[in-house]
């Protein structure tokens, strides 16, 4: 039976900066990823999806953290097939980003996207050296609807990222619907990837439904987005803004302990990035799972007493 590892899809939402978590003294970059680290045990970096990461960054960002803390890393969102601003890429590159959107993701200036995908590896270089990459996240847009193309599109994907630990999020719901469910399942197991379960609003035909494939033994990936009756309209504060009730955390306390007999390791991360909902809803989830799951939770390594920040 693997462990339960938990955390939030982001340390650095200015929502969360701007509302008090971090304490006084802490709330530099170095500081606050030092206490983050100092709580949960896994963290995503979702800024790699808005701007082209560094090796750089990679190097601090496990310099900061004690051993066994893990990063799971959203993938740039051009890899991914998502409209891109050409400001979130390097200047050297911003040129080639002038080219207008085509309605399928796979339509993209294909030698931009070779040199995106060979800066963004070797971003990724220092934390899967170090041993401290937990996966790399693809979430595809609500746009790659399944079929031959998008299979086609996503196994290249896989191609590119070969070697990396990879997980998969679909934002359309089709993936995991009418009939579809058993050939998105067999189709990331063939790539070795993990299926990205999700907790969401359920009211709107875009939802996807929050089911819980296990698609590589390594790993199972749960991120909990929230239950806004925004989800999909209004602004992101509108999309993201929910706290968990326990009632609603505990429904999946037998889901988690489901996916843990069947992976080694499971992450179940909050991206209700809204003020400090996420990390109250974190640990509202570790306490729940300290009650029923004692001996599969992974605890966040703390500094001796006495330790700087």
């Amino acid at each position: 039976m693997g462990e339960i590892l938990v955390g939030t899809c982001s340390w650095t939402d200015r929502a969360l900066v701007a509302g008090g978590w971090y304490p006084p003294g802490r709330r530099d970059a170095e500081g606050r990823l030092r206490f983050y680290a100092e709580r949960f045990p896994v963290v995503e970096a979702d800024s790699t999806y808005y701007a082209l990461p560094s090796p750089r960054n990679s190097r601090l960002w496990v310099e900061r953290t004690p051993e066994g803390f893990v990063f799971d890393v959203k993938a740039f969102s051009l890899l991914t097939g998502h409209p891109t601003r050409s400001a979130a890429l390097p200047p050297d590159l911003r040129p080639a980003c002038s080219r207008p959107r085509t309605a399928h993701p796979d339509d993209g200036d294909p030698r931009l996207l070779d040199e995106l995908w060979v800066r963004f590896a070797e971003a990724l270089e220092p934390m899967r050296r170090a041993g401290r990459l937990g996966t790399v996240l693809f979430q595809f847009p609500p746009s790659l609807a399944p079929g031959r193309r998008s299979e086609a599109f996503v196994r290249r994907c896989r191609e590119r990222a070969r070697g990396w630990p990879l997980a998969v999020e679909f934002r359309h719901p089709g993936w995991w619907q009418g009939g579809h469910e058993t050939t998105t399942a067999a189709l990331l197991a063939d790539l070795d990837a993990a299926a990205v379960a999700v907790d969401t609003a359920q009211h709107l035909p875009a939802s996807v439904p929050p089911v819980t494939p296990v698609t590589a033994r390594r790993l199972a990936v749960v991120r909990l987005h929230g239950r806004s009756r925004d989800w999909g309209t209004g602004s992101k504060e509108d999309r993201f803004r929910h706290v968990y009730a326990d009632r609603e955390l505990a429904e999946w306390v037998p889901r988690l302990r489901d996916l843990a007999e069947r992976t080694d390791q499971v992450h179940v991360l909050f991206n209700n990035c809204c003020g400090d909902a996420a990390v109250r809803a974190a640990e509202a989830m570790l306490r729940l799972l300290e009650e029923h799951l004692p001996h599969r939770v992974r605890r966040a390594v703390a500094p001796p007493p006495g330790a700087g920040s």
